[in-house]
């Protein structure tokens, strides 16, 4: 079933290709010619609207009319999810899908598919990034995520990156957050897996989780989070020095944590999904669930009324 804009274009590529006239094209696709010159007139009330789609668009280009739903309602706009899907494809803005390849899932151990994050701060994952000045200069940037939260825990950019760089950033983390991970999550860099590195991260009590080589999958959320990192943030800006990119990238940081909704929490924030995380956390705290004592698990009083009676 083949719908009336579709039917338009036909009969536009028919009169085209045979040179016929547009009532013959339409006659012989049974299109009828009122329908062949309607335009569609775009409602007044949604012109502000798809002008916010837009922006959002422009902001977030990896964003898709779910995620725009989120950011609008974030606003304080009361929007209908399936209006905003309508005009989001009626202007083009539709993401396309990717298409990836299928892999297998791997068995390493320190994979995301074997040790999940079950809570904040269990498990981090870091991983390199490369980007370049204006002048051609290379940028090493290294993100670390929370697998459980998403938060950004670091974003730090140089020209290289050393094994030292690498526990300089990481020690910054911890004394930020205030406490360590459980474990950290890395591919097989020589940065990551050199033996200051690791002695280091012994001496803080965490643990290392290394993914099998050439298996860039097992370590996913980091993955995920560069994929986008590059879309959303490196592939929108030049940076003249690296003070500058070391300025738009504490900026995007600060988007990433407190701004932009997440969709696999809820379309929090998140920063917004840890503190609620912490906040469920201290109540259990403050409020055990206590055990009820039983009847039968009472000791039985005498009074010198029972012993009357048993007497």
């Amino acid at each position: 079933m083949v719908g009336p804009e579709r039917k338009r274009q036909a009969v536009l590529h028919v009169q085209s290709a045979l040179e016929v006239s547009e009532r013959r094209a339409c006659t012989t696709l049974r299109q009828p010619r009122s329908t062949q010159r309607y335009h569609r007139r775009q409602r007044e009330k949604d012109a502000p609207l798809v002008a916010e789609l837009r922006r959002i668009s422009a902001k977030h280009p990896r964003a898709g009319y779910r995620m725009a739903t989120a950011l609008l309602r974030r606003g304080g706009m009361e929007i209908n999810a399936k209006r905003v899907q309508r005009l989001w494809k009626q202007e083009g803005l539709k993401v396309p899908r990717r298409q990836r390849k299928r892999r297998r899932l791997g068995n390493s151990e320190g994979g995301t598919q074997r040790l999940r994050a079950e809570r904040i701060n269990q498990v981090w994952s870091y991983d390199f990034i490369f980007d370049q000045t204006e002048d051609g200069g290379r940028l090493k940037w290294l993100p670390i995520c929370d697998e459980c939260s998403r938060e950004l825990v670091a974003l730090e950019v140089e020209r290289r990156m050393e094994a030292k760089d690498v526990i300089r950033i990481l020690d910054a983390a911890v004394l930020e957050r205030g406490c360590a991970p459980d474990f950290i999550r890395s591919d097989n860099g020589p940065e990551f897996i050199a033996r200051v590195v690791q002695e280091w991260i012994e001496q803080r009590g965490f643990k290392t989780l290394y993914i099998e080589p050439g298996s860039p999958w097992e370590n996913a959320y980091i993955e995920s989070f560069n994929s986008r990192f590059r879309d959303e943030f490196l592939n929108r800006e030049t940076f003249a020095s690296v003070l500058e990119a070391k300025v738009l990238g504490k900026e995007h940081r600060n988007r990433h944590n407190h701004e932009r909704p997440h969709s696999a929490l809820g379309y929090q924030t998140p920063a917004e999904f840890a503190q609620r995380n912490f906040a469920a956390a201290s109540a259990t705290l403050r409020h055990p669930q206590s055990r009820a004592i039983t009847t039968e698990h009472q000791p039985h009083k005498q009074t010198p009324e029972t012993n009357e009676k048993l007497s």
